[in-house]
């Protein structure tokens, strides 16, 4: 059996371009991924900021409440003392 396989194995001729080839298809596909990944991330930035620019343009142009109350610190309560130093 071995010398079989071994016969069989010594009449095998790899092609002599056959690394150039494979290496050449494996730049190709490595530059495709590339490729694909940079216009991936440029689209996925593209509409994160376009969808923040959409937010943003949302809010309501004239100023209004943040704060609400009498001007204590809190709107329960009294706050807490502060230390002296």
């Amino acid at each position: 059996m071995r010398d079989a396989l071994a016969a069989l194995a010594g009449g095998v001729l790899p092609d002599p371009d056959a690394y150039r080839t494979a290496r050449g298809e494996w730049l190709r596909r490595e530059r495709r991924r590339r490729l694909v990944l940079t216009v991936l991330v440029a689209v996925v930035f593209t509409l994160a900021t376009l969808i923040g620019l959409w937010v943003l343009n949302q809010a309501p142009s004239d100023p209004g409440v943040i704060f609400s109350g009498n001007g204590s610190p809190s709107a329960d309560g009294p706050s807490l003392p502060r230390p002296q130093p």
